[in-house]
């Protein structure tokens, strides 16, 4: 099984940063790609930004400029800088994983249980 743990959440005033870390443990063989998602009360989730295991990534409109995701392939870890920070941003942050378990041609996307981000004004 695999699990996937955040940590870096905090109460942070605005202008503020914080650094969230994401680590997967378990039956892995291979991460094609992780992310960060953040769904706030009322609101839907949304994809906050993403890596792909090349490097490659991508940014929600809202964080471009603000924010930057990098990952450490071996180790499993992705991280997510956060700079300039606004209320709006207050959130549950969420890690993704798309995870290959051995050589057979199948992911499975795979969930943090979240950790709370709150930028008070």
């Amino acid at each position: 099984q695999v699990q996937l743990v955040e940590s870096g959440g905090d109460l942070v005033q605005a202008g503020g940063s914080l650094r969230l870390s994401c680590a997967a443990s378990g039956t892995i063989f291979s991460i094609s790609a992780m992310g960060w998602y953040r769904q706030a009360p009322g609101k839907q989730r949304e994809l906050v930004a993403g890596i792909t295991s090349g490097g490659t990534t991508n940014y929600g409109d809202s964080v471009k400029g603000r924010f930057t995701i990098s990952r450490d392939n071996a180790k499993n870890t992705v991280y997510l800088q956060m700079n300039s920070l606004k209320p709006e941003d207050t959130a549950v942050y969420y890690c993704n994983a798309n995870v290959r378990y051995s050589s057979r041609p199948y992911e499975y996307s795979h969930w943090g249980q979240g950790t709370q981000v709150t930028v008070s004004s």
